[in-house]
């Protein structure tokens, strides 16, 4: 069954070389929610998660984008994620998933996974973990793939979902209840939480959970790497602001008038493990602003761990490049963008993912593969084939045009075909060093060496 929410009020609209991007992608101008009364001593017109960070910057100082947004996320009662009465997904909530828009984007990820496990462990039953599931509708999609042969269903050895909100759990087993049976899902509050070495092949996919992962904000300083902090507008003891504010951060203090953003008076022990995090920060001049995510990190870490102990393969899917960024944080509400610093824990807070950085710290028992564009992703493993065949099986021409509508929104490259990258990782085969993984190849590359063999 295709999961096509009705197509939303987009606001967020980007405009490329003339035409529209509907996806949670590179932030137009900042829109400015709601117009209210601040002052730093008045806490009446603020949100729960905005008073606890009232107190403690008033008691402790400055705080770090990272401490920023693991508050406004998942704060255990407070945050964005964690409150029951959010919507988050579809139209009724605040962004649109490629999982909602239509089933073929998690069967085709479930057909590239299963064929890495045919190809390199055949024999050992496998588990599919997801990180961040949201309301279940990729695990379902991918679990529907599994179903429809025996052999598979017999080796599939268990679902794992790493889910620290319990309303979230509360959907994804609302989803999941008639596609798996309910002793072979696990959840976990943390990927580290699933065991190594149990003799399964893990599959794992990643999709839309390191952009939420919070994120620290470095500078470049003649004295090297320090970190840019949030401060209370009127805390005159914090050091001097910094060369410019984040691009989705504004300086309008009708907008911003509680905080403001200073830089550390000397390097953090964030900014200085951090701006070690990567050789390519070496390099980096004066002035330059990077975001690195320590969380991403050690997440990235631990999928290498999981996947070497005993095979697996896995899928992120996400927007970012394989390059730092300096000013990608942005918020989502009511799929519009705003500013950061509007209702803080009522919306969505996001930042572009280095997919350089994941592949640096996955480690060397795994090899990566990409990233590359969604677009080129599905269309190369097959989407108009199953299109075509959704088509077919369509019980009315409404339902046709869904599917195809749905379609063309995955792939369109100034949509989310364009904005979203894949990344593919497997654990290291020997003699893999050079080995080519469909759909990750270079393919200008592989027609000039087709041509020269022709042409010997």
């Amino acid at each position: 069954m295709l999961r096509l929410a009705p197509k939303p009020p987009f606001n967020k609209v980007l405009r490329l070389g003339g035409a529209q991007c509907l996806t949670r992608c590179r932030p137009p101008k900042i829109r400015h929610v709601q117009n209210r009364t601040y002052s730093v001593n008045n806490r009446i017109n603020a949100t729960e998660v905005e008073r606890i960070l009232i107190d403690s910057i008033k008691a402790a100082g400055p705080i770090s984008f990272s401490t920023y947004m693991q508050l406004c996320l998942a704060h255990p009662t407070h945050g964005y994620y964690m409150k029951p009465e959010h919507e988050v997904f579809g139209a009724r909530g605040d962004f649109i998933t490629s999982p909602e828009v239509s089933q073929v984007f998690g069967e085709l990820m479930a057909v590239w996974m299963l064929e890495r496990w045919m190809k390199d462990a055949q024999s050992k039953p496998f588990r599919i973990v997801e990180l961040g599931p949201g309301r279940g509708t990729l695990m379902a999609d991918m679990l529907r793939v599994i179903s429809q042969f025996p052999s598979l269903r017999e080796k599939l050895a268990g679902v794992h979902l790493v889910e620290t909100s319990e309303s979230m759990r509360s959907m994804q087993k609302k989803t999941l209840h008639t596609a798996i049976p309910s002793g072979q899902i696990m959840w976990h509050d943390a990927v580290e939480d699933i065991p190594l070495n149990d003799g399964k092949y893990t599959m794992l996919a990643a999709h839309e959970f390191f952009d939420a992962l919070p994120v620290h904000v470095l500078e470049r300083t003649q004295q090297g790497w320090h970190e840019v902090l949030i401060a209370l507008a009127q805390d005159d003891s914090a050091s001097s602001p910094p060369s410019s504010p984040p691009g989705n951060i504004s300086n309008n203090s009708d907008i911003t008038p509680r905080w403001r953003l200073v830089l550390s008076p000397s390097p953090t022990a964030s900014s200085t493990i951090l701006g070690l995090a990567s050789p390519r920060f070496k390099t980096a001049e004066v002035g330059t602003r990077i975001e690195v995510s320590a969380a991403s990190m050690r997440t990235a870490r631990r999928i290498g761990d999981l996947l070497a102990s005993d095979g697996g393969c896995a899928l992120v899917v996400d927007y970012g490049g394989d390059h730092t960024f300096g000013n990608s944080i942005r918020a989502f509400k009511d799929h519009k963008i705003v500013d950061i610093f509007d209702l803080p824990g009522e919306c969505d807070i996001t930042a572009n993912v280095d997919f350089a950085l994941l592949k640096e710290v996955l480690g060397k028992n795994v090899t990566t593969y990409g990233s590359i564009p969604q677009g080129d992703f599905l269309t190369r493993l097959g989407l108009r084939l199953r299109v075509e065949a959704l088509k077919r099986a369509a019980s009315s021409d409404l339902r046709k045009d869904a599917i195809e509508t749905g379609a063309q929104r995955l792939v369109d490259p100034l949509g989310m075909g364009g904005q979203y990258r894949v990344m593919g990782v497997t654990s290291r085969i020997e003699g893999d060093k050079d080995r080519e993984v469909w759909p990750f190849v270079d393919i200008a590359a592989q027609a000039d060496t087709d041509c020269i063999n022709v042409q010997s």
